[in-house]
C-alpha cells in the first residue's frame, strides 16, 4: 500500500473485557455511587431552621469564607440576645436602657450617651414608646479588636448598621451607647424587632452567628488596616502557652478522629510548630496524652476544662487588681461557686471589696468579699437587679439559695385541693385550726411573688387565689428561674465599716457575734485578724459602759444590752430626723398598729429601719427587703416582737408580710 492511498479502518463489533464478571463489578460501583449521592443529598438538605429569616444567604456566604481569612483580618466580637417584650417586657427594657446609660462608662467617666442612625443624642424614652407592643427586641454588644484606636465609635457602628440594613433588606430602628469602662471598648445596641413594614423582624440564625461578626471585622480591617504577618505570628505564638481555649485548640478539636486522636503534622511548617508546641503545653496540663508516632489523644472534656481555666484566670486577675489597689495581701484568692446543690460552699462572711460586671451581655454581676476566713472570695450574684446596691466596706453574708420547693407551696396545694382549687387565709385557717392568722398571711407573700413572676397563680378580687393542680411543678419551675437570676442571698450585716464599730453607741454586728451561742469561726489572718482586733476593743468598750461583765477570758453581755444599744441609736436618729421633717419622733412599741406613708430606708449601725411618716409624727421600725417596692406608698402593720406584720395599699386588701 502506497502513501498516496487512503486508509479506512473497519471496526468490528465491540467486545467486553471480562464478560459477566466485569458487568457485575461495574454495576456495584455505580450502585454504590448512587446510594452515596442520595445520602449526601439528604444530609445537605436536612432542615435545621438556620436559614429562616432575613440575611440567611448572606450569613451562609460570609460563614463559608476561608477559615484562615480571620487571621489576616482584624477581629471583632458580636454578642446577640433576643429578648421577648410582649405585654410584660417593657419594665425590663426600661431597666436595660437605664443600665447601659449608667454613670462612668465614657472615657471621661460620665454617663453613657444614646445615639441613633441620624442623631448624636437620641431620645431613649421615644424609642421605648415605639417598642411598646413589639413582640421582641434584639440586643447586641459589638467590640472591635484594637477598638481603643477609634477616637469615636459612632461612625463605625453606623456603617455596621447600614450594612446590616442592606444585608437584611429593610430599614432598622435602633439606638446605641458606647462604653469605654473596660479594657475593650464596646457598643451596646438595642434594635426593635420590627421591619420597615411593621412586621416582626426575623433574622436568620446563620446571619446572627456569622454575618454580623464578619461585617464588623470587614469594617475594622478597612479602618485600621490588616495586621502584618509578624503581628499574626506573634498573636498565635502567645496562644501556645495560654491556659484558655485558643484558635489552635479549636483546630485540634476539628481535626481529631472518633478516638480523639490528632497528629502534630501539618503541611504548613508554621502551623505544625504551633500544633506541636500547643500539644506539649496541653500534655503538661494533663489534657492530652502522647500515644507515640506523633499522635496525641485529647481529653474528652478538653474544651470545657480550658474554658473553666480561662474564667478562673480572669477572676484571679480581677481579684489581684482590686486587692493591689487597696494595698491588701491575701494568701488565697479564688471563686466561691454557689448554686451547685450539694457542692455549695459554706456561707461567706466578710467585708465587701468591690462589685463588678462579670458578663455585660447577660447582666451578670459579681462581688469581691474579703472574708473573715482570711481569704478573698469572688462570688457570682446573678442579675444586677437581684441584689440591691451595697456600699464598699459593708460587712455582708453570702449564702446559696435553695432550689427546693418550699413547704409553703405544698401547704397551699393541699388547701387548694380541698377547696376546689382555691386558696385564701380563711380557707387555710379552716383547713388547719392550729395555724394562726399571722402565720397564714405569710403564704400570701409567696403567692404574690409567684403572681408577679407569671408563675401560674391568679388573685381574685375577693383576695382568694386560683391554684392549678400542678402547683408544685409550677413552684419548682419558679424557683429554678429565680436561681438562675439570683443564685445567692446577700445579707448586709453592717452598713458601717469595721473601724466604726469598735466604739459605736449602737447595737453592732460585733455585739451580736459576741452574744451568739454559735459564733463565726474567725481566722487570725487577713480580714479575720482585723475582726479579732475590733472584737477585743469592743469587749473593753462594753465593759466600760457597764453593758457586759468579764467572764474568764471573755465577757458576758448583760440582759437587754443589745436592745438598750439599739434604742439609744434610734432615739438619736429620731431627734436628727425630727429636725429635718419638722415632726416629732415616736417610738413603736410591740402590739401597736402602724399606719402611714413609707418615706424610705434609714441605715444605722444597729441595722436598717423603715421611716413611716404620719400626719403629725413619724416612727422607725425594722426594714424588710419587700418594702423596696412600696416606698412612697401608704402602708399599715402591727409591731411584733421580731418585726412588723405589714399590710400594703390604701384599702388594705393587698398582700401582707409578716
Amino acid at each position: 500500500m502506497s502513501d498516496d492511498e487512503d486508509f479506512t479502518p473497519r471496526l468490528g463489533r465491540q467486545r467486553q473485557q471480562g464478560g459477566k464478571r466485569a458487568r457485575r463489578y461495574l454495576g456495584r460501583v455505580v450502585g454504590a455511587a448512587i446510594r452515596s449521592a442520595e445520602k449526601a443529598s439528604v444530609r445537605s438538605h436536612r432542615f435545621d431552621g438556620s436559614r429562616i429569616g432575613r440575611g440567611a444567604s448572606m450569613g451562609r456566604l460570609l460563614s463559608s469564607r476561608d477559615r484562615f481569612g480571620g487571621m489576616r483580618a482584624r477581629r471583632a466580637v458580636v454578642k446577640t440576645r433576643l429578648v421577648r417584650i410582649g405585654s410584660k417586657g417593657m419594665p425590663a427594657a426600661r431597666a436595660h436602657l437605664r443600665y447601659i446609660q449608667r454613670d462612668g462608662v465614657t472615657r471621661e467617666g460620665a454617663p453613657g450617651e444614646l445615639y441613633s442612625a441620624d442623631r448624636d443624642t437620641a431620645d431613649g424614652k421615644a424609642f421605648l414608646e415605639r417598642c411598646d407592643g413589639d413582640r421582641h427586641q434584639f440586643r447586641f454588644i459589638v467590640s472591635a479588636e484594637d477598638g481603643a484606636e477609634y477616637p469615636d465609635l459612632k461612625p463605625f457602628v453606623r456603617r455596621l448598621m447600614t450594612q446590616m440594613e442592606a444585608d437584611l433588606g429593610t430599614r432598622l430602628d435602633w439606638i446605641a451607647v458606647d462604653h469605654f469602662n473596660t479594657a475593650h471598648p464596646h457598643t451596646h445596641i438595642m434594635l426593635r424587632g420590627v421591619d420597615d413594614t411593621g412586621q416582626n423582624l426575623i433574622i436568620a440564625r446563620e446571619y446572627i452567628a456569622h454575618g454580623i461578626r464578619e461585617r464588623a471585622a470587614e469594617l475594622v480591617t478597612l479602618d485600621l488596616g490588616p495586621p502584618t504577618d509578624q503581628e499574626i505570628e506573634a498573636r498565635l505564638r502567645r496562644d501556645i502557652g495560654a491556659e484558655r481555649v485558643t484558635a489552635i485548640d479549636r483546630r485540634l478539636i476539628r481535626s481529631m478522629d472518633a478516638d480523639h486522636l490528632v497528629t502534630s503534622a501539618d503541611r504548613d511548617p508554621f502551623q505544625q510548630s504551633l500544633r506541636a508546641g500547643r500539644l506539649q503545653k496541653l500534655a503538661s496540663m494533663g489534657l492530652v496524652e502522647d500515644v507515640g508516632s506523633g499522635r496525641w489523644r485529647l481529653a474528652d472534656d478538653l474544651e470545657a476544662t480550658l474554658r473553666t481555666l480561662g474564667e478562673r484566670g480572669d477572676i484571679i486577675r480581677t481579684l489581684q487588681r482590686e486587692l493591689t489597689a487597696r494595698n491588701l495581701e491575701r494568701p488565697w484568692i479564688g471563686r466561691s461557686r454557689f448554686g451547685a446543690g450539694e457542692t455549695d460552699p459554706a456561707p461567706v462572711v466578710g467585708r465587701l471589696i468591690a462589685r463588678g460586671l462579670a458578663d455585660e451581655h447577660r447582666d451578670r454581676h459579681y462581688l469581691l468579699v474579703d472574708g473573715v476566713d482570711g481569704h478573698a472570695h469572688y462570688v457570682d450574684i446573678g442579675r444586677a437587679d437581684a441584689i440591691a446596691p451595697i456600699a464598699e466596706g459593708a460587712i455582708v453574708r453570702v449564702s446559696a439559695r435553695s432550689l427546693e420547693v418550699r413547704d409553703a407551696d405544698r401547704v397551699v396545694a393541699e388547701v387548694a385541693a380541698a377547696n376546689g382549687g382555691r386558696y385564701s387565709v380563711d380557707l387555710h385557717l379552716r383547713h388547719d385550726r392550729s395555724v394562726t392568722q399571722a402565720f397564714a398571711e405569710t403564704y400570701v407573700r409567696r403567692l404574690e411573688a409567684m403572681r408577679r413572676a407569671g408563675a401560674g397563680v391568679a388573685r381574685e378580687p375577693d383576695g382568694s387565689w386560683i391554684i392549678a393542680t400542678d402547683h408544685i411543678d409550677r413552684a419548682a419551675a419558679y424557683e429554678a428561674r429565680r436561681h438562675r437570676d439570683q443564685p445567692v442571698a446577700v445579707e448586709t450585716l453592717s452598713t458601717q465599716p469595721l473601724d466604726q464599730l469598735r466604739d459605736a453607741d449602737a447595737a453592732t454586728w460585733i455585739d451580736r457575734e459576741l452574744a451568739s451561742h454559735a459564733p463565726l469561726p474567725i481566722w487570725d489572718a487577713g480580714f479575720g485578724r482585723e475582726v479579732r482586733a475590733a472584737m477585743a476593743g469592743r469587749r473593753q468598750w462594753l465593759v466600760e459602759q457597764q453593758l457586759a461583765d468579764i467572764d474568764g477570758d471573755g465577757i458576758r453581755l448583760r440582759a437587754n444590752a443589745i436592745m438598750m444599744l439599739q434604742r439609744r441609736e434610734l432615739l438619736r436618729a429620731g431627734d436628727e430626723l425630727a429636725g429635718e421633717l419638722g415632726k416629732p419622733f415616736v417610738e413603736a412599741r410591740a402590739g401597736e398598729a402602724i399606719e402611714g406613708r413609707l418615706v424610705g430606708r434609714v441605715d444605722l449601725a444597729s441595722g436598717r429601719f423603715a421611716l413611716v411618716e404620719k400626719s403629725r409624727e413619724f416612727t422607725l421600725v425594722p426594714w424588710r427587703p419587700a418594702l423596696d417596692r412600696h416606698v412612697g406608698r401608704p402602708i399599715a402593720g402591727i409591731v411584733r416582737g421580731d418585726g412588723v406584720s405589714w399590710r400594703f395599699g390604701r384599702e388594705r386588701a393587698g398582700p401582707e408580710i409578716s
